[in-house]
């Protein structure tokens, strides 16, 4: 088994191909794959995130540290739900309709990921029926919308009156975050939570599924 720290060192730096080298050598070594994911995977990407937010890592390495984390996490997953392991919580998300912009929300997603959720990525340019559907399939989870432009971020409000018309609002989560959205603005449509960078989404995330 590759010794303690290895991946956590490989997600952190991302170097993917090291990566997947020690991911596939501690698998086939018989280690647990939820030791992986607590006491390595997450921790490195809590680390990113805390570099990012002190200015040491920006959106570069923010992205070569997710590739890398998401190259473990391809090999590690069917052995996660071999074993039946819960992940932290769910997340729909998606850009709305309208706003075919997906870095942000990509990011994001990838960030999720590395925290321990199990995240339904829904694309860009996603109508709200989308959402509802991909919400009532998955119960509980969270809804995420992303919106760089200020002419599609108003489509926010759309999804969130369509998941109340759905009878779904009550169960459901929803977090928004974009270039032009503000926690004003959150507050305005009766979104649950903002977020102005991917770090801090994992946080809020983490913060709901404990409510």
């Amino acid at each position: 088994m590759a010794e303690n720290g290895e991946l956590y060192d490989a997600i952190l730096v991302g170097n993917a191909k090291k990566a997947e080298e020690i991911t596939t050598a501690a698998l086939e070594a018989k280690a647990d794959p939820n030791e992986l994911v607590q006491k390595q995977m997450i921790p490195a990407m809590d680390e990113v995130g805390r570099r990012f937010e002190c200015n040491e890592y920006f959106v570069p390495e923010l992205l070569i540290s997710a590739r890398a984390m998401k190259t473990a996490l391809e090999l590690i997953t069917p052995h996660l739900a071999a074993s039946g392991t819960q992940p932290t919580g769910r997340v729909v998300i998606g850009t709305v309709q309208g706003d075919l912009h997906d870095i942000g929300k990509n990011l994001v997603a990838s960030m999720l990921e590395g925290g321990g959720f199990e995240v339904i990525d829904l694309g860009v340019d996603v109508p709200p029926e989308t959402f509802v559907e991909a919400a009532q399939e998955k119960s509980n989870s969270i809804v995420a919308l992303s919106a760089l432009l200020t002419t599609t971020m108003t489509m926010m409000k759309t999804v969130i009156d369509a998941l109340q018309e759905a009878g779904l609002r009550e169960k459901t989560r929803v977090i928004i975050g974009g270039a032009p959205i503000t926690q004003a603005f959150a507050d305005e449509i009766g979104a649950d939570g903002y977020s102005d960078n991917a770090s801090a989404a994992v946080g809020l995330a983490r913060k709901l599924v404990g409510a």
